[in-house]
């Protein structure tokens, strides 16, 4: 396994997250992008396998195929540039501002937000032939799990609104976790494997990603 030290991969973050705040406002749109249009899919990916198989553990275990793609193909999700950008700003390199990284923070949620918003528009139109059928099963659970995910919450008043934000917080971590996996080994398979342990887990433990919640919603 190719693995490097703590001292090499915490330098790559660095630089990562300064790359990515002095990037164009084009590039960090189209990455934001292509990012959330995979997540997207790989959501929709997900709950099919786990309609077609019963199985809620097998769809969480192949749902970080699509995060896997996203970080191997150097596009950009929220919860990731959300850790990455502030360690530039954190080692004082020049030029870094705040103003700097919340301009990042704005084009990626734009650019994620445009992407999982032009899946659900091309997954609605192909799962109704055009809005000429009745949504499937499929469909079906995709919208449930949409309505739980914003009026499940309401019904709770100022406990749900906690609880979603804990959520929230417990899955930046695993996404978090998973980004800095990309980055500790120079070996395609090997950060596969980093990457998928704990986006299955946030998955599975139904913890509340951003994006995905852009295109349930």
């Amino acid at each position: 396994m190719s693995y490097l030290a703590p001292s090499e991969f915490v330098a790559k973050m660095v630089d990562s997250g300064e790359s990515k705040i002095f990037m164009s406002t084009r590039d960090t749109l189209i990455r934001g992008y292509m990012a959330g249009a995979i997540l997207a899919l790989a959501a929709v990916f997900a709950v099919t396998i786990t309609m077609q198989t019963g199985s809620h553990l097998l769809g969480s275990l192949f749902f970080p195929v699509g995060v896997a793609m996203i970080y191997l193909l150097g596009f950009d999700l929220l919860t990731g540039v959300f850790m990455l950008t502030p360690l530039a700003l954190l080692d004082r390199r020049p030029g870094v501002t705040v103003a700097g990284v919340l301009r990042n923070w704005g084009l990626v949620f734009v650019g994620n937000f445009a992407g999982a918003l032009t899946v659900a528009l091309l997954m609605t139109f192909t799962m109704t032939y055009g809005f000429n059928t009745e949504p499937g099963p499929i469909a079906a659970k995709l919208a449930s799990i949409g309505e739980a995910r914003t009026l499940g919450y309401a019904e709770y008043g100022l406990a749900g609104w906690l609880t979603i934000l804990v959520r929230g917080m417990l899955c930046n971590w695993m996404v978090s976790t998973g980004v800095v996996g990309a980055m500790i080994s120079t070996s395609v398979s090997d950060k596969v494997i980093a990457i998928w342990m704990p986006i299955f887990v946030f998955f599975f433990m139904g913890f509340e990603h951003s994006v995905v919640n852009m295109f349930l919603a």
